[in-house]
């Protein structure tokens, strides 16, 4: 019986890991993929989906939207979600603004901002390098 609580218990882990570390991406992928070389500026998807006007920011924001029901599904309380969704709700309605929206979009990392809530959650700070890129994940294979 017990051996049977540590797998699923491992498995629970394994699945958590897995899914923090495709929220990661995610969110590295919309905010911080692309590099300037010699800066310490950095883009993503949401700064070049956002440029197209009407449909690039509710694209954004649907993604930027699961981020957060992944971190409902996680588990996060209430309270943190909400914030989680006043960052989204910023990035979208400050990014629609025309010209101003596209740089607003730039350098306001709403994904990044929202994983983090998510990582300082679970105590996971060190799934990202200083890069922003995720980590390999650790083993957590059980021991027999």
């Amino acid at each position: 019986m017990s051996a049977t609580f540590a797998h699923a218990g491992a498995f629970h882990e394994a699945d958590h890991l897995r899914r923090l570390r495709r929220v990661a991406r995610v969110a590295r992928l919309m905010d911080t993929a692309i590099r300037i070389p010699g800066t310490g500026i950095s883009f993503g998807g949401d700064s070049i989906v956002g440029l197209v006007p009407g449909v690039g920011d509710a694209a954004t924001a649907m993604v930027s939207l699961w981020i957060v029901n992944e971190a409902r599904r996680l588990g996060l309380p209430a309270h943190k979600l909400a914030r989680m969704l006043a960052n989204v709700g910023i990035d979208t309605f400050g990014g629609a603004i025309p010209l101003v929206g596209d740089v607003f979009d730039f350098f306001f990392k709403s994904n990044r901002k929202n994983l983090a809530i998510i990582l300082d959650h679970f105590g996971e700070d060190g799934l990202i390098d200083d890069r922003g890129d995720v980590r390999p994940m650790k083993d957590i294979t059980p021991k027999r």
